[in-house]
């Protein structure tokens, strides 16, 4: 179950948020046992220290949390998350301290510190639980913290239960849950539906490729999102190393975004009309394999020449994206785990995306900042696109070179979007190193950020 907040009750242990500057003067006014076990414990309101006070009979009296120095807060995604996570088990409410302008982050940050995949585990840890504080949209915030951990929980399941069938069964229990309508097209049908891209990277896998189709809305806006749905990713014939395997659970982390974005979304109730397009597939190895050298025929009628079977997410994407264009959206975006270029340029924190409206990218940026989902734009660089041209295809996929790897495969999905106004997110879906908030495992990316920033963006 997602993390919710506490049910408010008289009993809860009162936190007080105390920064760097005000530590001394707000101890000053707390009576001398308290000054006391704070100076005892070194407390001095730096980010990430918390204490719990004891009352003369041994119970927590109150709770103290370090909020910091504004350069300790830049340096940090979510403070008080640092905190819950140290604090004993137990109910805690906010009593002072907490600037209103960062309660819903801060508070999202505590629910998320609770998050544990213990699916494949006994037993679940206790930990500090959070009654809203006065003023909080809570049911907004418990909405993001579950749609966090539903792409969360879907990348962190191994591929051995989260194939092209769990995948689609998640998609269908989500539109269940929201009352919107779930389709597949599936296998050989791939082909008699016109989408050949999607079919070739799947087909060499005895579970069968699709393309699964959300829809929820009838009025407002189009908004469509295409999540790549690679559930494993062993390179095909181009076999990637051990080494480069191992973390290829997370292949499908588009497609996880997309539906966690997709949860969001319906659960406000934006008025929009979305369709969420999620071609799932396993990138295997047997003889149906398709080949480096091979040309291939997408859906848009351009061809595609393989240089690298480990370049296989552009292509399910390709297929998806043409569908989706033909539907003439208000908006298109995509998010896909598609190069490694990408984390070499910004690393694994930063979100990539993008765009070619300036509007679009800024209005993103503001509410990246805000919402602590950090994003970074890339250029769509036209000059590159000479290099995603081969001498015997409409396009190739693998540029030789090893230049620009995460430009050129946005220039390659971007023939595919059409005349749609697109934006496309090449995200690391993981996070390797446990932070506050941010266990290691499955990431949710630039997501929470698009969600704040689509009602500017769509004027809804």
């Amino acid at each position: 179950m997602p993390p919710v907040f506490a049910v408010p009750s008289p009993d809860a242990c009162p936190v007080h948020v105390i920064d760097s500057d005000s530590s001394d003067s707000w101890l000053s006014g707390q009576p001398q046992r308290v000054q006391a076990w704070a100076k005892a414990q070194g407390f001095t309101g730096a980010c990430g220290q918390a204490l719990a006070v004891p009352a003369e009979d041994g119970s927590i009296s109150m709770a103290l949390a370090g909020y910091g120095s504004p350069a300790q807060r830049a340096r940090r995604r979510f403070v008080l998350a640092e905190a819950a996570q140290k604090l004993p088990a137990g109910t805690y409410r906010i009593a002072s301290g907490l600037p209103a302008a960062a309660a819903s982050t801060e508070t999202l940050g505590w629910l998320l510190s609770q998050y544990r995949f213990d699916r494949y585990k006994d037993g679940k840890g206790e930990a500090a639980a959070l009654v809203a504080p006065d003023g909080l949209d809570a049911g907004a915030v418990e909405s993001l913290a579950a749609a966090e951990c539903l792409t969360r929980d879907l990348i962190n399941t191994p591929a051995s239960d989260m194939g092209p069938d769990e995948l689609q069964a998640a998609a269908f229990a989500l539109a269940g849950e929201f009352g919107a309508t779930a389709s597949a097209v599936l296998g050989n049908d791939l082909l008699t539906q016109n989408f050949p891209l999607i079919h070739t990277v799947g087909r060499a896998s005895d579970r069968s490729p699709r393309l699964i189709d959300l829809r929820w809305g009838d009025a407002g806006p189009k908004l469509t999102l295409v999540g790549k749905g690679v559930c494993f990713d062993t390179g095909g014939l181009n076999l990637k190393p051990g080494n480069s395997m191992a973390l290829m659970k997370k292949d499908m982390g588009g497609a996880a975004n997309v539906l966690g974005l997709a949860r969001m979304i319906m659960a406000a109730g934006l008025p929009v009309q979305l369709r969420v397009l999620i071609p799932a597939v396993e990138n295997a190895v047997s003889g149906p394999a398709f080949r480096p050298g091979d040309v291939l025929t997408s859906r848009k009628g351009l061809t595609v020449e393989v240089n690298n079977t480990d370049a296989e997410g552009r292509l399910v994407l390709a297929d998806a994206l043409a569908l989706a264009a033909e539907d003439e959206p208000d908006l298109l975006v995509s998010m896909a785990t598609l190069t490694g270029a990408a984390r070499v340029a910004v690393g694994p924190d930063l979100s990539p995306f993008y765009t070619d409206h300036d509007a679009d990218a800024a209005a993103l940026s503001v509410s990246a900042a805000a919402n602590a989902d950090p994003v970074w734009r890339m250029p769509f660089h036209a000059p590159y696109e000479k290099m995603i041209e081969p001498g015997i295809a409409d396009l190739d996929n693998a540029p030789s070179g090893g230049f620009a790897g995460s430009i050129t495969a946005a220039l390659f999905l971007r023939r595919f979007a059409g005349e749609a106004r697109y934006m496309h997110f090449d995200i690391y879906g993981w996070t390797p190193a446990a932070a506050p908030g941010r266990p290691k495992g499955g990431a949710l990316q630039g997501a929470r950020a698009l969600f704040a920033a689509l009602p500017g963006m769509l004027e809804l």
